[in-house]
């Protein structure tokens, strides 16, 4: 054998064994990761976004509930501040279909969270009190959004 034929067998050597080493881990990762999201966006999301968008509804309506607690109301800033709790309830939902126990409970956060709004907009509607229990309502909610929370950590 003469020299050039040993460099190019050893150089096809490093190259298949450069393709075995790196490339096909690379492309069973990458094709991995893309099945994964595949089957996660298929769930309606993954836990950790169900519970996020869970927080984010929760915290759009804690953040904004002050300005509603005592007459009088505006009602055109407060029909566009629930219109915004409930399109952020509607995604959390959809982002909570999977049956995990994680998604169950968020589901009954977000269950409890439409109530809670429906109530207070059936108050301001009226004229009434917005109740004496909005507090401690959304409290549960936010419970139940961090043991949703603690559930997905535990991979339920």
């Amino acid at each position: 054998m003469d020299l050039s034929r040993i460099v190019k067998a050893l150089v096809a050597l490093i190259v298949i064994f450069a393709i075995w080493k790196y490339v096909i881990p690379w492309a069973k990762e990458e094709m991995g990761g893309s099945t994964a999201s595949k089957v996660i966006s298929s769930s309606g999301g993954g836990d950790e976004n169900c519970v996020d968008s869970a927080a984010r509804a929760s915290e759009a309506w804690g953040s904004g509930l002050a300005r509603y607690v005592n007459p009088p109301y505006d009602l055109d800033a407060w029909s566009s501040f629930k219109s915004d709790v409930d399109s952020k309830i509607r995604t959390a939902e959809a982002d909570c279909r999977c049956q995990q126990e994680s998604c169950q409970k968020v589901r009954s956060a977000m269950t409890e969270l439409r109530n809670l709004a429906g109530d207070l907009d059936s108050a301001i509607r009226s004229g009434g009190s917005p109740g004496q229990d909005v507090v401690q309502r959304q409290e549960i909610v936010d419970r139940q959004i961090e043991e949703a929370r603690d559930l997905v950590k535990a991979g339920k």
